[in-house]
């Protein structure tokens, strides 16, 4: 049975060419772009890909292109992948193996997240819902949102040859991602006080949970990096919920 790969995409020339190799004996390559100014469409032809363009309009997230992708494919089996995600063969294998006698209609499949260079074993597996009967899958247009599936869901073995591989962010990017993340927590989410404790020992916790507990001490200086990260994206959201609260009682 073939598989339809399918790739959402806003400016990713950065990693597609990579990522499209790693892909390309795939059945289809199905990359819906959200209108992207670089040359990430032309990458994409070049490689014979399925091109499908979704309005980016007023969308700051990816998820409504990705519902709109997985049913453009041709096939009943899609792979959802980023575009800063490679695929191993030992992977592909595995897929196609597993669709000769399936026992689910969608897999979790685990990720390998790197981070200046390195694999951050503290986050693994980082399973995400990426392998799914299109006609089965709906996906929520929310952000982090999980596809909805018709039918069972099952897990990939979490030996690491499997997962796929996660590019990672920089620094800068990290710093980015954080300030979005935590503007839609503060929208998601319903946090309502926060104390001076809050505010001190949640990222602190935070921190130790990741750091030690976790394993991130493990690798080094980007995993006390990570850590790092993770506690002030903690102080981060509060910080805004109070900066809310505060405003909130200015306007009564």
């Amino acid at each position: 049975m073939p598989i339809s790969v399918v790739i959402q995409t806003y400016n990713a020339r950065k990693y597609l060419k990579q990522v499209l190799n790693a892909v390309k004996d795939f059945d289809e390559i199905v990359l819906c772009d959200m209108e992207s100014t670089d040359d990430t469409v032309e990458i994409a032809q070049s490689f014979g890909c399925k091109v499908v363009t979704f309005p980016k309009g007023n969308y700051n997230i990816c998820e409504p292109a990705r519902d709109f992708a997985i049913h453009s494919a041709s096939h009943e089996w899609v792979l959802v992948v980023d575009a800063d995600e490679f695929v191993t063969p030992e992977l592909k294998e595995y897929l196609y193996q597993y669709i000769e006698h399936p026992t689910h209609d969608a897999l979790y499949v685990h990720r390998k997240n790197m981070f200046l260079g390195k694999w951050i074993k503290a986050s693994y597996p980082d399973s995400q819902l990426r392998f799914m009967r299109q006609k089965k899958a709906t996906w929520p247009p929310t952000i982090h949102s999980v596809p909805t599936i018709d039918g069972t869901v099952g897990h990939m073995p979490k030996d690491t040859k499997y997962a796929l591989v996660h590019a990672g962010v920089t620094v800068k990017g990290q710093i980015q991602k954080m300030n979005e993340y935590t503007e839609n927590d503060l929208v998601k989410r319903n946090q309502k006080d926060v104390t001076l404790m809050k505010l001190i020992f949640s990222p602190l916790w935070r921190f130790i949970k990741y750091y030690i507990f976790e394993g991130a001490f493990l690798d080094g200086r980007a995993g006390f990096i990570k850590a790092a990260f993770s506690a002030s994206s903690k102080f981060y959201y509060l910080a805004k919920v109070y900066e809310r609260n505060v405003n909130q009682k200015l306007e009564a």
